[in-house]
């Protein structure tokens, strides 16, 4: 007996599998459009319905009249961008997109604004893999495997283009009217939520990965087009480098995804940073990054402007902290070891680890952050000059912490050793992450304990994180969260200064007038103006008041 002899299938089963339905595009649309409002929007209607008294007729009125805003929305874009030809290709790819959408947001709680589809166009295969688990199968079977197959069923109805057009500018102004008409029955209640609420947007599927990714496609368009706007033009040495005896090194570590709240010298009930304790750093305990995610924040860090004065494409249209300081004579190399600079590193040479130098290390597909310091050393010894070095972390990317250390820092445990984060118990989760910042911390030891040794540069080190981290707080994990609403875990990160002697003399730096600044708040705003003085680079791009060193150097 066969298992697909058709005499053992209900009849329901039979003529569900031999049905197949002729439909107008625009009713395929209206169909897609439901299914997207009731299936694919748990977030947006979690958070727009939150508090609700459902006894209250008002209540179900605003329920009622979102359903029809969101589905003549979605109708409205399904119909400019589907006809009989499109229709089936590019809604199976919106049903596939969409159900790895739903999967991230929910199970992360991540908002898809334009700085989240940046971070996820800019993530490499390496990082995706991390996030591809098990659990992603089922939700990408339901939300796009089974509509998908439905829509293989479906037969398009063929009309005259006269009569498609009828029908498709009938059809949109139908559902402008609908819409219309249900945000004028709930204005009130709407305008005060979204005003209040305005990342609220960013959760309505697929409406907001299709708006922020016209956004970044247009912001790439648009910074491919035009050339770079030069900053510090007029950047010269300083009067201290007609004295000074050695050229001076500068290594910037740029930290990822390292949390304050988890950072040893700053209070942490762990000692997650026993290295740097020994080493007699300089501790910045309350700094706050200009972004959320790495996509914002890393460009910002190397601008003039910061979050004070932000501008997205000010700041991507523009020359970087180390475009002045190679116009100043530094030699500036970017080593990295993530998914590239943000295009702030455009022009100036760029290393990765080598694998080859370091194989106990790298495992073939990347390298832990300490084989960096094999590029570094190579990189100091073969430059006779000053030297500006950026040294790109993979630190505690997430959510596969436990693969950013080496068996040497697991220190806390039960460690989380799945990149499936709901599979561990946040206790296992902290502890792994935890882990990740106690092998940065024996990175950046290591790092200030070579620089110590050199003796043909004087030396300093500065380090940030870009970002901070949600470990299951409030049910958050990951980071991304719109700036205006994102939690302090996720915007306040650690900082940490080392001189050497033969530095601070050199710069006439007082590290114990640091030392005090340190207990003030700062921000990542702080660290163009801070490096520019910190290596004497005079222009009119430096703004003294920026300079977290400036009222701690003696003229």
């Amino acid at each position: 007996m066969s298992p697909t002899d058709t005499k053992f299938r209900p009849p329901f089963v039979q003529k569900l599998l031999k049905a197949r339905p002729l439909l107008r595009v625009e009713s395929l649309a209206l169909i897609a459009s439901l299914f997207f409002v009731i299936f694919c929007n748990q977030l947006f209607w979690n958070g727009m319905l939150a508090g609700q008294d459902f006894g209250q007729s008002r209540s179900w009125l605003l329920a009622g009249a979102l359903f029809v805003i969101l589905a003549a929305l979605h109708f409205f874009i399904l119909s400019l961008l589907l006809n009989r030809w499109t229709a089936k290709p590019l809604l199976a790819l919106l049903l596939l997109v969409t159900a790895f959408s739903v999967y991230f947001m929910n199970r992360y709680h991540i908002y898809l604004d334009p700085g989240m589809l940046r971070n996820v166009l800019a993530t490499d295969t390496h990082e995706a893999g991390d996030l591809m688990t098990w659990a992603l199968i089922p939700n990408i079977l339901l939300y796009a495997g089974l509509p998908i197959w439905l829509l293989s069923r479906v037969q398009l109805r063929r009309d005259s283009l006269h009569r498609a057009l009828l029908v498709r500018v009938l059809a949109l102004f139908l559902a402008l009217v609908a819409a219309s008409g249900a945000i004028l029955l709930v204005y009130k209640d709407l305008a005060s939520q979204m005003r209040n609420h305005k990342e609220m947007r960013y959760l309505i599927t697929p409406a907001n990965y299709l708006y922020s990714l016209a956004r970044v496609a247009g912001g790439k368009a648009q910074a491919g087009e035009l050339v770079r706007a030069s900053i510090g033009a007029d950047a010269v040495p300083g009067s201290t480098w007609a004295n000074r005896k050695k050229p001076t090194v500068m290594v910037f570590v740029l930290g990822e995804t390292v949390r304050a709240a988890n950072w040893g010298l700053s209070g942490y009930a762990r000692q997650t940073t026993p290295e740097l304790a020994a080493e007699g750093v300089v501790n910045f305990a309350s700094v706050s990054s200009c972004g959320s995610n790495t996509e914002v924040s890393v460009p910002c860090i190397f601008s003039p402007w910061g979050r004070r004065q932000y501008d997205e494409t000010r700041i991507h249209g523009s020359e970087s902290l180390l475009d002045v300081a190679a116009r100043a004579g530094f030699r500036v190399v970017w080593i990295d070891n993530q998914s590239g600079c943000k295009g702030v590193c455009k022009g100036v040479e760029e290393i990765r680890p080598n694998p080859a130098e370091s194989p106990t290390l790298c495992d073939g597909e990347r390298c832990l952050d300490e084989a960096m310091l094999k590029t570094l050393e190579k990189t100091i010894a073969e430059t006779p000059g000053n030297l500006l070095v950026v040294m790109h972390q993979m630190g505690n990317h997430g959510p596969a912490y436990y693969k950013r250390y080496p068996e040497s820092s697991k220190k806390f445990t039960p460690a989380c050793e799945d990149a499936d984060l709901s599979h561990c118990s946040r206790e296992s989760i902290v502890n792994a992450y935890d882990n990740a910042i106690h092998y940065t911390d024996h990175v950046l030891a290591s790092t200030v304990r070579f620089l110590r040794s050199q003796t043909k540069h004087d030396a300093s080190m500065i380090y940030v994180s870009d970002h901070g981290e949600s470990l299951g707080e409030n049910n958050l994990f990951l980071h991304g969260i719109p700036y205006a609403i994102a939690p302090d875990l996720q915007t306040r990160v650690p900082m940490v200064m080392w001189l050497s002697p033969g530095y601070t003399s050199s710069f006439a730096l007082d590290s114990g007038c640091l030392a005090k600044r340190a207990q003030s708040p700062a921000s990542h705003d702080h660290l163009f103006h801070t490096v520019l003085g910190m290596l004497d680079v005079k222009t009119s791009a430096y703004e003294p008041e920026m300079d977290l060193s400036a009222a701690c150097r003696h003229s």
